[in-house]
């Protein structure tokens, strides 16, 4: 039955932005220069009459999203910016009425005979995979989700409860979840601040010897002055996943760099992620990979927080990928892999103990993945697909908003500062790191939590 506080959408339209990299970033073998971000507006009324309108931004990230069989990265992203001008298209027209759960979950019902009109429109070969699907979507429902908190002049993140949505949890997951809402596993206040992580790619120069192009743009250009600089103290090193040798001597590199330059700072406590980017061949190379850091560097096998997405992100055509083993020294976290909530069942399954959230795989979903991981007593990290300005804000609030979340990445800073312009002065606390943290007190406004 539809509530008083229901929205309808009146109106919907997306636009596109190309932002060069400052600096190239490579991950899973494929190097990335630029983003596309898509940005969209969604107006929405009330039963009462009240309008609002409702924003959100998100790149689409085809090189990681889209790993296609015969389709070129340009048709990738071609497909995947005229799918999220469809959905949005199909958004406009429909006049949904709900709460953004069940508006954002009826839209998606449509997504895959979208895509596939799109791909057979455009010639596109390879089917449109669910995460990309996911990816070209997200910004339109952040955009609803967004709008419905402008409307009731209230921030999203407390309008999750039983007075707001129109089912429990056991609707949307499992009967595991019968009774229970998400305002149980949200907070009605962001985190004061949060830790930064900084992303350490592949191509990325820890030291001054390394550095072959300099930029000269005056931000940091090596490890070392970005760790001095911001006061960093979690480090995502991102890794090949198909040669040990570079893997094993690249976080020995890191850890030899943040040694000395966290030294000469006093900072005695730090900590790293470790990404391979799907490209480890199974989980022996994960023990054998953990067993020589251990064995040459202790003081660097401790600080590895957790482990991300090492194996095939198609776990059902990889059953083999068990992480078991791997997961009882460090928490291993699906990120390509998750795409609903069968996904997070699956996973579990195979011995993953975490799961990464992105705004990028839609708010609904991150909003609800993010419950079942809690229920579950998983591990979780918030992380973001090199998002500038606004949907970086959004990715930020996601993870101020979730309470075992401890940390936010956020590498924009580092790749694409020119999407930052503007908003870097409005919320000078979430672009200026201050001891390696982010002031995520800020993000408590109307809709997701900034204008």
């Amino acid at each position: 039955m539809p509530k008083p506080t229901d929205i309808r959408i009146c109106r919907a339209s997306a636009s596109t932005e190309r932002i060069e990299y400052r600096t190239p970033i490579k991950f899973g073998g494929r190097v990335v220069t630029d983003v596309v971000q898509l940005h969209v507006e969604v107006e929405v009324e009330t039963v009462g009459g009240r309008r609002a309108i409702g924003f959100g931004s998100m790149p689409m990230g085809n090189v990681w999203a889209w790993p296609a069989l015969t389709a070129t990265t340009e048709q990738t992203l071609a497909t995947m910016i005229e799918l999220g001008h469809r959905f949005v298209a199909a958004a406009d027209g429909s006049g949904l009425v709900g709460h953004p759960l069940d508006v954002t979950r009826s839209l998606a019902v449509t997504h895959p005979a979208i895509a596939s009109e799109a791909t057979a429109e455009l010639g596109v070969q390879d089917p449109v995979p669910p995460l990309a699907q996911l990816v070209a979507a997200s910004p339109l429902e952040a955009a609803i989700h967004d709008a419905f908190g402008r409307v009731h002049g209230q921030n999203s993140y407390d309008l999750l409860g039983r007075e707001w949505a129109s089912a429990d949890l056991g609707h949307y997951l499992s009967p595991d979840f019968r009774g229970e809402f998400l305002d149980q596993y949200t907070t009605r206040e962001p985190k004061p601040r949060m830790p930064l992580y900084h992303l350490v790619g592949a191509l990325d120069p820890l030291t001054t010897i390394e550095l072959q192009n300099p930029v000269g743009d005056g931000l940091p250009e090596t490890l070392g002055e970005w760790i001095v600089a911001d006061g960093l103290t979690h480090l995502k090193i991102k890794l090949a996943g198909d040669d040990q040798k570079w893997d094993v001597e690249r976080v020995l590199a890191v850890e030899k760099v943040a040694g000395e330059v966290q030294a000469a700072r006093n900072c005695v406590e730090w900590c790293y992620s470790l990404d391979f980017n799907e490209k480890c061949a199974s989980v022996d190379y994960i023990l054998d990979f953990l067993t020589q850091i251990q064995e040459r560097s202790t003081a660097a096998f401790r600080r590895i927080q957790y482990i991300e997405q090492p194996t095939h992100r198609d776990l059902r055509a990889h059953p083999e990928n068990r992480m078991h083993r791997a997961a009882a020294i460090k928490p291993v976290v699906i990120d390509e892999s998750l795409v609903d909530f069968e996904s997070l069942l699956l996973c579990r399954e195979l011995g993953y103990t975490g799961v990464a959230l992105k705004a990028c795989k839609g708010h609904t979903e991150a909003l609800l993945m993010g419950a079942a991981a809690q229920k579950y007593g998983m591990f979780l990290c918030v992380q973001d697909l090199t998002c500038p300005g606004r949907s970086f804000l959004h990715s930020a609030s996601l993870a101020a908003r979730i309470p075992t979340i401890a940390a936010i990445e956020g590498n924009g800073r580092q790749y694409c500062p020119a999407g930052n312009r503007g908003w870097d002065e409005r919320y000078p606390a979430m672009f200026n790191v201050t001891e390696g943290t982010l002031g995520t007190s800020m993000l408590n406004g109307p809709g997701l939590g900034f204008s």
